[in-house]
């Protein structure tokens, strides 16, 4: 199953695609900023509005530990170590997705705080109870095993420590389309309740702070963005067949096939 997870994601083309993205935009790779990846660089529902919202909740601080448990490119990272001066260790299972994260890291300076390494967030390359947060976002849709990994999660945070999740669920009763930006077919995506999801999570050691439901929010910016025109600095230069997997989720938001929650879980 991992290398179908990395076959899905991995195109080969991430960094050239991106190069040219940002050079056909008129930045200077020598000079560039956070800022200027814009919305190249957050690959799930509402990109950046999510990722802000949900640091909001999570409480980091600038001596925080952090861990971006399957980072894409390293948008959420680089968010965070750039708003809160803080350290993030970044893991993904795509190694096409870490080099591209690297290489973005070192243009805009945050190389320094941030490590980013290849691996499954389900065998997560740690030491126990070493992370103030672990934050994860559009992650558990790929994976079966949902309790391996929110032990992980949990055996890497220390007691009290905070999960930040934002994730995509199953609604109401219908057929998805493929693809979607997770799983081009059926057999990549393993989608489950909101409820159930929360029981997972629970019996792995957690305890509930927050459990929103976001979905009418998340269509609404999603059907926004749908309506612009292209951006140059698209999340397309990197995602095969963007488009199309975006109306996808943004029509399953919208009829309620699908649900989008975001979390923080207390390790208790």
């Amino acid at each position: 199953m991992n290398n179908a997870i990395a076959n899905q994601y991995a195109t080969g083309l991430s960094r050239r695609n991106i190069e040219q993205a940002l050079i056909a935009a008129g930045k200077d790779l020598d000079h560039l900023e956070p800022a200027d990846l814009g919305l190249l660089e957050d690959f799930h529902t509402m990109g950046r509005i999510a990722t802000s919202q949900l640091v909001d909740l999570a409480e980091i601080a600038g001596d925080s530990a952090v861990l971006d448990a399957g980072s894409g490119i390293g948008g959420t990272a680089r968010y965070i170590a750039e708003r809160f001066g803080c350290t993030v260790n970044a893991v993904d299972l795509t190694d096409e997705y870490c080099e591209t994260h690297r290489w973005l890291n070192r243009l805009v300076g945050l190389d320094g705080r941030i490590s980013v390494q290849q691996a499954d967030v389900t065998e997560l390359p740690f030491a126990d109870r070493v992370f103030d947060i672990a934050v994860s976002q559009h992650v558990q849709m790929n994976i079966a095993d949902k309790t391996r990994l929110y032990r992980e999660s949990r055996r890497v945070l220390v007691d009290g420590g905070r999960l930040a999740l934002w994730d995509i669920t199953i609604g109401g009763s219908g057929r998805l389309d493929y693809p979607l930006p997770w799983a081009d077919e059926p057999a990549r995506s393993h989608l489950v309740a909101p409820d159930e999801l929360r029981g997972v999570i629970e019996s792995s050691g957690f305890a509930i702070e927050h459990w929103n439901d976001l979905t009418e929010q998340a269509t609404a910016v999603m059907q926004v963005i749908l309506a612009q025109p292209p951006n140059p600095l698209g999340l397309h230069n990197f995602v095969t067949d963007f488009g199309r997997k975006a109306e996808n989720l943004t029509g399953a938001l919208a009829d309620g096939r699908l649900r989008v929650i975001q979390g923080i879980a207390r390790a208790s």
